[in-house]
């Protein structure tokens, strides 16, 4: 009973301010604004150019002192939601295990702001990074935070520059101890 007054309560309180917003905002207005911000626009258009089959040549460093590990990989990217957004699954072997990555890719209209979000089968969490694109080099760059096995939160920063329609070259870089490394580093080449 508490539990179904608490809600009873919380929905009284909601409706004034529901009523106060509905008469603030032009209901015409907010329509056409919502319309334009679920319409993929030229940033979209620019994220398709990367659809298809890629293969991946990939080096790893693991620690910035040591050697890093190269091997091959490939990344598959398709429009979903009607285009608003992309999916790029990645597919190789590192450490000697298989290894699966989903990253979903997007332009936010309203923030006019790039994300990647970031799930992969080496871990159990999600990296969120948010990043602008450069027309004249062609190039995003990516910021954002990963929390550790450990729970330690680190800054992620993120390079991708197109080189032409069937290369693309990524580079990734993690800060430690207030130190910044380079930790990947993809070249993609589109398959034929």
């Amino acid at each position: 009973m508490r539990h179904f007054k608490a809600v009873l309560f919380f929905t009284f309180l909601a409706i004034p301010s529901l009523v106060i917003y509905g008469q603030e905002v032009d209901q015409e207005e907010m329509m056409k604004a919502w319309q334009e911000f679920m319409t993929p626009g030229p940033m979209h258009e620019l994220l398709a150019s990367r659809v298809g089959e890629w293969t991946a040549e990939i080096t790893m460093w693991m620690d910035p002192s040591q050697p890093p590990t190269v091997s091959q990989g490939s990344s598959v990217i398709e429009p979903i939601m009607g285009g608003r957004y992309f999916q790029a699954v990645h597919n190789a072997t590192m450490m000697d295990m298989p290894f699966e990555g989903i990253e979903w890719i997007g332009y936010d209209k309203a923030r006019q702001s790039f994300f990647s979000i970031w799930i992969d089968n080496m871990g159990t969490g999600v990296m969120y990074l948010e990043g602008k694109y450069d027309e004249d080099t062609k190039t995003f760059t990516f910021a954002g935070t990963i929390t550790d096995p450990m729970g330690n939160d680190y800054r992620v920063r993120e390079i991708v520059k197109h080189i032409d329609d069937d290369s693309t070259f990524f580079e990734m870089y993690m800060e430690q101890y207030g130190n910044e490394f380079k930790s990947l580093e993809i070249n993609y080449t589109r398959k034929k």
